[in-house]
């Protein structure tokens, strides 16, 4: 098991933070700013493959994903994985071990990444002192559940077609708020297995449904370099609703 090493300081000063530039988050007030500035401790650097969080076990903190992919999942006794949802740059990870004293599931990193490191002991301070953090906080467990709404929508009443078109728009369209797609096209550093233990799929069930969109020209995808051809087309097969991009809180 790979393990992240924490950064000596502050890699990336939370003032010049360039998640910050973009639309898709809300702004800080100056007062926001020095807070979140003194509650961040440093950075985590976690090659591709690293536990962030282990199912069963706790950590001394949070982080919020500067750059990078990770995912939460859980298993089973016998080895058996289901992927519940994916972290990119902005996400907050580690809210349910310290609210719950334990992690429901584990946390593993998809890419190299960076993550910005806030001591667990003061997050409460964020409460008593910054209601509109602790509201923004809020609002992060609130889209991490309708986000989970929509897998369990997605893994229990769509078709695998249906399933797997939604998935990967709703990825799609994360990554475009993000900076992170040029045009129609962007690099998602996902395997077959990976969309087979998010859909509830085997491995060959998984590729089949793939192959079906591909043959429908409507995405294509080779060598992590994933391309939609025809997103209106892509929708209707997801049973899929755009919504409005307004901009979002992240600590």
């Amino acid at each position: 098991m790979t393990r992240p090493v924490a950064a000596a300081g502050r890699q990336v000063p939370c003032d010049k933070c360039p998640l910050r530039g973009l639309d898709i988050f809300r702004k800080f007030s100056p007062e926001e700013l020095a807070f979140v500035s003194d509650f961040k401790s440093g950075e985590l650097a976690a090659e591709s493959g690293a536990t962030l969080f282990l199912q069963g076990t706790n950590s001394a903190h949070v982080y919020t994903m500067l750059a990078g992919w990770a995912f939460r999942y859980k298993t089973l006794a016998d080895g058996r994985r289901q992927i519940l949802n994916f972290v990119l740059p902005g996400d907050f990870v580690g809210l349910q071990g310290s609210i719950m004293n334990e992690m429901q599931h584990s946390v593993e990193t998809l890419t190299d990444s960076v993550l910005c490191m806030f001591p667990r002991d003061k997050l409460w301070n964020l409460y008593t002192g910054f209601p509109s953090l602790a509201f923004d906080v809020t609002w992060i467990a609130a889209r991490e559940e309708q986000m989970i709404d929509e897998h369990l929508l997605s893994v229990g009443r769509r078709s695998a077609l249906e399933r797997m078109a939604y998935m990967l728009l709703h990825l799609f369209e994360r990554m475009e708020v993000l900076g992170m797609a040029k045009g129609n096209k962007a690099q998602l550093p996902l395997t077959q297995q990976h969309l087979a233990d998010t859909l509830g799929m085997s491995l060959v069930h998984a590729n089949k449904t793939l192959r079906r969109l591909v043959n429908a020209k409507v995405v294509r995808w080779h060598d992590k370099t994933f391309e939609i051809v025809d997103r209106d087309k892509l929708a209707e097969m997801a049973i899929y609703e755009f919504t409005e991009r307004a901009p979002r809180p992240f600590i």
